[in-house]
């Protein structure tokens, strides 16, 4: 791997883990010792940053970017253009027999988010790969990549509100939902599950949001 891509991924996972905060200053040298490698490739890595639009260039220099409850309702906005319409060309387009397999394993999530974080963790790559499952069921190349390029801000967003089991429990029945529809080839109901699962995450982000400005991360 390049120097610079190494400096990229530590540097984006960093961020969306909230490992750095926002308004962090990213000073050249500090951040090149810390990661290992020269000004140069850490330059290129800021510059893939900025443009994911996770760090920006400021009077003190390159800043980690904040998320405030505008930007979570913009996202949520494109979020639900994108994904709604997604769901309903998967639905079209889609093999059924893929769908109905993730709609039986998101089924059995709560089995898995009762493990804590092991569980949480292949409840995430779970719905990683209904989503990569939607992608490709779309065969539309521009929509997949507006749709990843989202993702990055949502990934974000969602360690907000990481914890809370219950709300987790309640997605992953809102995803089998998704998955159940597609896999029947209801384009309608495909895009009005999605439209319910986003408007109930929605909620419950904004709520984390606002409790977590009043407490440090940590």
């Amino acid at each position: 791997m390049r120097a610079s891509d190494r400096a990229y991924a530590a540097l984006r996972e960093d961020i969306i883990e909230w490992r750095l905060l926002p308004g962090t200053v990213l000073a050249e040298v500090e951040q090149s010792e810390r990661l290992g490698v020269s000004r140069t490739p850490l330059r290129e890595a800021l510059s893939r940053l900025t443009a994911e639009g996770l760090t920006a260039a400021g009077g003190r220099g390159v800043v980690v970017t904040d998320i405030s409850l505008d930007d979570i309702d913009e996202l949520f906005e494109l979020r639900e253009t994108l994904e709604g319409k997604a769901a309903a060309l998967a639905a079209q387009r889609g093999d059924a027999d893929v769908f109905r397999l993730l709609q039986s394993e998101l089924m059995d999530a709560p089995a898995l988010l009762s493990t804590q974080d092991p569980g949480r963790h292949d409840y995430y790559g779970l719905v990683g790969r209904l989503d990569a499952a939607i992608d490709a069921a779309i065969a539309n190349s521009y929509l997949a990549q507006a749709m990843r390029s989202l993702r990055v801000h949502l990934v974000r967003v969602r360690r907000l509100a990481a914890d809370d089991h219950a709300r987790l429990t309640a997605a992953a029945a809102e995803h089998a939902s998704i998955a159940e529809a597609i896999a029947e080839g209801n384009s309608r109901l495909a895009e009005a599950a999605t439209t319910v699962h986003l408007h109930r995450s929605l909620s419950h982000v904004k709520a984390a949001h606002t409790s977590a400005q009043k407490e440090p991360h940590g």
